[in-house]
């Protein structure tokens, strides 16, 4: 089938619940996919943070063929070595913890949810109430999406769940004020993603942790989309030297397969008893297979200190370049996840680097959001970065015109 082909096909049985653009791939190794007809595209998304590695990692794929020959599925009654694996790994790095597996960052964020309102209910105070901030995105169930900071998730879903509260990003004073009797926990993601890659103060999470020691709440980190190597480091909080009570993680994990986790210290997970929560692929013994040979690549092939070292090459010319073009009013970001702030909408800017075969992602409706693997090469950074950096010239002199 060719593009238009599968773009009908689709159309014709999915809900339009993506507005999707009317690109079908068939392939993809290492930075680049390629559509049904063809082309070739440099990929600055990943699928929203998702191949990490880039595509067909050859690492990934083989621990993912090896599994699939020897099981695929079990009921969580039971266990698997590929998913004892990967729990001790990562409770390894994040150090004294224990793990819940599911398969999304939504279902990651709804189990710290739980775990928190349980931990509140067992410690018999009357706590339940959970604070997050404005700009924020946590996932599209009701309980996440009641955690979420952007009213255009909300529109029709109304009521949402109570016990949420909202408060500005980056704004620890405004934290402290929103705490009450009733606070169980702060949720807040280290750095905003779908929100516009908004970077905080360097104290801010820091400060955070301050404040939930000294009012005796949980501090949630949502890392989903910052963790696994995505800012050069394996978590985002240990660029800030402190750590969560309950981190979630999905997106990267998998290397393209789904998978989600929650991770809390062991004292807090003690809430969560048998029948208390599930999932019936949580802990799939595939993806987690996967997941190991994800942290393989990144502990043992260099893949973080690219990421931290291209990711800055990357954010240093952009910032150089924005200095000359109007139509940039700021760069920010860490690593590989990079914003760059428009002065007007950035869709036209995507659909623009989209016609030169780059993928690049415009979200808060003025921010261009690039989401390179780990993996890209400097050549493939300059290859995309003069790419965009032509679409937003010429947006600049269209203007001017």
């Amino acid at each position: 089938m060719n593009n238009a082909e599968i773009v009908d096909l689709a159309h014709q049985n999915l809900m339009n619940t993506y507005g999707c653009v009317p690109l079908a791939f068939v392939r993809g190794t290492g930075a680049y996919l390629y559509d049904a007809d063809g082309n070739r595209y440099l990929d600055f998304f990943c699928g929203l943070a998702v191949t990490s590695l880039g595509h067909s990692h050859p690492r990934v794929v083989r621990a993912i063929k090896e599994q699939a020959e020897k099981l695929t599925h079990v009921s969580n009654v039971f266990h698997t070595e590929p998913m004892a694996r990967l729990a001790a790994r990562l409770c390894g790095h994040f150090g004294d913890g224990r793990l819940f597996f599911c398969n999304s960052g939504a279902e990651a964020n709804e189990a710290a949810l739980k775990l928190a309102r349980r931990w509140g209910h067992d410690r018999g105070a009357g706590r339940f109430e959970v604070v997050s901030t404005l700009g924020s995105f946590h996932g599209r169930t009701f309980g996440t999406l009641s955690a979420t900071g952007q009213e255009k998730y909300h529109i029709g879903f109304q009521p949402l769940l109570p016990g949420f509260r909202l408060v500005p990003y980056d704004d620890v004073d405004a934290l402290d004020k929103a705490v009450r009797d009733e606070t169980v926990a702060i949720m807040i993601e280290p750095i905003q993603g779908e929100g516009g890659v908004v970077t905080p103060h360097p104290d801010y999470l820091k400060r955070v942790r301050e404040l939930c020691d000294r009012r005796k709440i949980l501090l949630i980190l949502d890392e989903v989309q910052t963790g696994i190597g995505r800012t050069g480091k394996l978590f985002a909080w240990q660029h800030a030297g402190v750590k969560p009570d309950i981190m979630t993680l999905a997106k990267a994990l998998g290397g393209g397969l789904p998978i989600g986790a929650m991770i809390a210290k062991s004292e807090i997970a003690q809430s969560l008893a048998p029948g208390s929560h599930g999932s019936t692929f949580g802990g799939n013994p595939v993806s987690c297979a996967a997941a190991g040979a994800v942290l393989d690549t990144l502990e043992q092939d260099g893949a973080l200190e690219n990421a931290a070292g291209v990711g800055g090459y990357m954010l240093e010319r952009l910032r150089a370049f924005a200095k000359g073009c109007p139509r940039v009013a700021e760069v920010r970001g860490l690593g590989m996840m990079i914003g760059v702030v428009l002065r007007g909408e950035a869709k036209s800017t995507a659909e623009a680097c989209m016609r030169e075969r780059l993928l690049v992602n415009a979200t808060a409706e003025n921010v261009l959001r690039l989401l390179p693997p780990l993996t890209l090469t400097r050549d493939e950074a300059d290859a995309g970065l003069q790419i965009i950096e032509r679409a937003l010239a010429g947006a600049a002199a269209s203007s001017k015109s």
